[in-house]
């Protein structure tokens, strides 16, 4: 099973560890950031990709439990303001992340 799908503002995660998936969607501009972390299901994570238009792909996401979000925008708040509501949830797509990077630097050594 692939353990990683991405598009232009969206990234899915599959933990073979814990068997979870996790996605993130990030919107980057000169006014900003926002960052949103979602636990998404099996179902959710087979769909992605599979849609014409990357708008679509995000609204799946948006679909499931979201653990964390961020925004740091000129329109949005003044500052720094995260509100999270599931920091186990988010812990676990954070060292799933981590550990796909690890495992693609080994391969890129090798």
């Amino acid at each position: 099973m692939k353990t990683k799908k991405h598009g232009s503002n969206w990234t899915a995660y599959y933990d073979s560890d814990t068997g979870r998936y996790f996605a993130e969607i990030v919107y980057t501009s000169r006014e900003g950031r926002e960052q949103y972390d979602y636990e998404i299901t099996e179902d959710i994570y087979s769909r992605l990709g599979t849609f014409a238009d990357d708008v679509d792909n995000e609204r799946l996401i948006k679909t499931a439990k979201m653990t964390y979000s961020f925004e740091n925008t000129m329109y949005g708040t003044l500052g720094p303001e995260r509100t999270v509501w599931d920091e186990e949830a988010n812990e676990a797509m954070k060292a799933a992340e981590a550990k796909q990077n690890q495992d693609r630097r080994k391969k890129n050594r090798s």
